[in-house]
């Protein structure tokens, strides 16, 4: 039995994301969790590398934009702190685990488990349920934080034509509306896009430009859309989502990854992300 129905396709197509239970076991979701504890703890952070990221539009500019620590982590898995974690002689002010809004963003390359989890059966067959004939990966995050500003991926991820892009978000622990699950305006992925981010000419700072700005959206058009553990949300490019702050006492893990079709696309070369002699994009499809 296919793990995505032809039901399912069609609500993806319809509203621009899809919540599927059960992707993977709560066992599996331990297992990465684990793994990343396992990263988090060998963490080696140097001075240089003492960024904060944010998803705020003139932050994301100064802070990114002028990261080359940012910029070349598409073949690398690199660490991207919340504010306020380092004192003034760059040492952590909370304990390291509490210190990371992400880790990105070749987990699905380097690190055996999420590569698996990236690769797996249930994930190529969503894949081929939705038409995709030559699929490759691009990046892959572990998000420890949530607080997202309404936004687009096809905004940082841009292709020709638009809509090869797709969000495979995991959920390794329960997602509820107090912790900060994913919001959605449906339809939305069908009314292009406002804004891009783009590369800079090489050696010109900030490396990074937005294009546009932000449409202004309505809150009241946004759904909740709780996942529990081992669930899947899958997003379209284009589709306006968001998160709100986590207002509990719980975590909220994920592991993310973005699919592209690659037949017939053309991956912007003003992105961000760009495929690397070390890392090409890989193919979901394993033979």
């Amino acid at each position: 039995m296919d793990f995505l129905t032809d039901k399912d396709a069609e609500k993806y197509h319809k509203d621009g994301y899809l919540v599927l239970e059960g992707l993977l076991s709560p066992a599996e979701c331990d297992e990465l969790r684990l793994r990343m504890g396992e990263i988090v703890d060998r963490m080696d952070v140097p001075d240089h590398c003492r960024i904060q990221f944010s998803t705020n539009h003139d932050e994301q500019l100064k802070e990114q934009g002028n990261a080359d620590y940012f910029i070349t982590s598409g073949d690398k898995i690199r660490f991207f702190f919340e504010k306020g974690v380092f004192d003034d002689k760059g040492n952590f002010t909370v304990p390291k685990e509490c210190s990371l809004n992400k880790i990105g963003h070749a987990l699905h390359a380097y690190e055996p488990l999420f590569k698996s989890a990236t690769h797996s059966p249930k994930i190529q067959g969503i894949a081929k349920k939705l038409g995709l004939k030559s699929p490759v990966i691009l990046q892959s995050m572990y998000i420890f934080k949530v607080g997202l500003t309404p936004h687009q991926d096809a905004t940082f991820l841009h292709t020709e034509p638009l809509g090869r892009v797709m969000g495979v978000w995991i959920a390794l622990e329960d997602a509820t509306v107090d912790n900060g699950c994913l919001w959605f305006i449906p339809g939305s992925h069908n009314n292009g896009i406002t804004r891009r981010m783009v590369r800079n000419t090489k050696d010109t700072y900030p490396l990074t430009d937005f294009v546009g700005r932000e449409a202004n959206h309505d809150d009241e058009l946004f759904i909740p859309t709780p996942v529990k553990k081992g669930g899947v949300v899958l997003i379209h490019g284009e589709v306006v989502h968001k998160s709100e702050p986590n207002v509990s006492e719980k975590s909220r893990h994920v592991y993310t990854f973005h699919i592209m079709e690659s037949q017939k696309t053309k991956w912007s070369p003003e992105n961000w992300l760009q495929p690397t002699e070390e890392l090409p994009f890989p193919a979901l499809y394993t033979k």
